[in-house]
């Protein structure tokens, strides 16, 4: 059972984290592509959108999805801890804290990773809005 434990433990953080560096490389990328954009190099505005929406899904996913991973490596440890102490027959309240408090890491790292997602996808998605309208100033549409 310590075996699951940790591999429900390592697991969910695991994910999350890979997804958080994912996130902050997609948006670096996005970053560095908005900087050196060059207007008169797209034909037209959709081709200018889909250029400059290119991989923002990313971050959006991982920022509405996070805390629903976190939420499932709280549950799995929850379950856990309950079959623990259904196993092992003892109710102490120390027992049950710790195996609780380990559980709930799990979302806390979700938020953790969410909310700079979110932070970024909302800056991103800002920028987009920007340069289409900049696109449109310059082209006369």
């Amino acid at each position: 059972m310590d075996a699951l434990k940790e591999t429900v433990d390592y697991g969910v953080i695991g994910l999350l984290l890979a997804l958080s560096v994912w996130s902050v490389a997609v948006a670096v990328e996005r970053w560095l592509f908005y900087r050196r954009i060059n207007l008169a190099q797209f034909p037209n505005q959709q081709v200018f959108e889909i250029a400059l929406t290119k991989r923002l899904v990313i971050i959006g996913t991982v920022a509405a999805n996070a805390p629903y991973i976190g939420l499932l490596g709280t549950v799995l440890g929850i379950m856990l801890t309950f079959h623990t102490m259904g196993t092992s027959g003892q109710m102490a309240v120390s027992t049950i804290m710790i195996g609780l408090s380990l559980a709930l890491k799990a979302t806390a790292v979700g938020l953790l990773v969410a909310i700079p997602c979110v932070v970024m996808n909302n800056v991103l998605r800002r920028r987009v809005t920007e340069l289409i309208t900049l696109y449109k100033v310059q082209h006369g549409t």
